[in-house]
């Protein structure tokens, strides 16, 4: 739950910024705007990435069963994606 702490943390964080650059026009507040931002959407990745991987855990012997349909699903797509040689 730390990640939601240090998300909610960020976006406080650059209140002020905000309030700067849209009720006062302080273009360098924009800038500290933009890289939060950059912050917010690298964090919000890496949240997502952990929020998938853990639900594609769900168990110890779930992952092995469900890894290998989707292997053997890709293979045939491959193959149709191969265009054909014309003479």
């Amino acid at each position: 739950m730390s990640n939601f702490a240090q998300l909610k943390d960020l976006v406080m964080s650059l209140e002020a910024d905000f309030e700067k650059f849209y009720d006062k026009g302080n273009s360098a507040a924009g800038t500290r705007v933009r890289k939060g931002m950059q912050e917010l959407k690298n964090m919000a990745q890496t949240i997502r990435t952990e929020v998938q991987n853990k639900k594609n855990d769900g168990g110890e012997a779930a992952p092995a069963a469900k890894a290998a349909p989707a292997k053997k699903a890709a293979a045939p797509a491959a193959k149709k994606a191969a265009p054909a040689k014309k003479k």
